[in-house]
């Protein structure tokens, strides 16, 4: 849904409150939104917002898992959305669009998430929350990065199909 991503966009610059607590004002509705009342790692809460204010703009359901957890969100989707996992997409990098979001593992369950912007090449623009500039996964706001696509591990979902 690419109003999702037009709603990303407003959060740019969106920060913990204070920094380094995974909490604050709009870091707190992210986390709410998906049934977290306490401070906690925040990016796939960030995202399921931001599909969540679009699917209220646009009168339907959000289509998300709701969940704070990348790696559950990237399990459970199969049957919700299309999924490319990331040797898929190594084979044909074409299969990345704009609205997509993309899924990282960094092992022990931890993971990192965030929205597809654009391509450059074999890098993609995104809209991440709890990152930083040096790409953190545990950050301290909604920032626009550039990331190569070789460092999304897991793959990328896309629920406009």
């Amino acid at each position: 849904m690419a109003d999702a991503l037009v709603v990303a966009v407003t959060q740019i610059g969106v920060s913990e409150k204070p920094l380094n607590s995974n909490w604050g004002p709009d870091v707190e509705l992210y986390l709410r939104s998906v049934g977290i009342n306490f401070p906690a790692s925040w990016c796939a809460a960030f995202v399921y917002w931001c599909y969540q204010q679009a699917s209220i703009k646009a009168g339907f359901e959000n289509p998300l898992i709701k969940t704070g957890g990348c790696l559950d969100h990237w399990n459970r989707s199969a049957k919700l959305a299309k999924r490319f996992s990331a040797a898929d997409v190594a084979k044909n990098p074409a299969l990345i669009r704009p609205g997509q979001i993309f899924i990282m593992d960094f092992g022990g369950g931890a993971g990192h998430t965030g929205f597809v912007v654009a391509i450059d090449g074999k890098y993609i623009i995104t809209i991440e929350g709890n990152t930083n500039i040096d790409g953190s996964r545990n950050g301290v706001g909604v920032f626009k990065r550039r990331r190569p696509i070789a460092s999304i591990n897991k793959g990328f979902i896309d629920y406009s199909l």
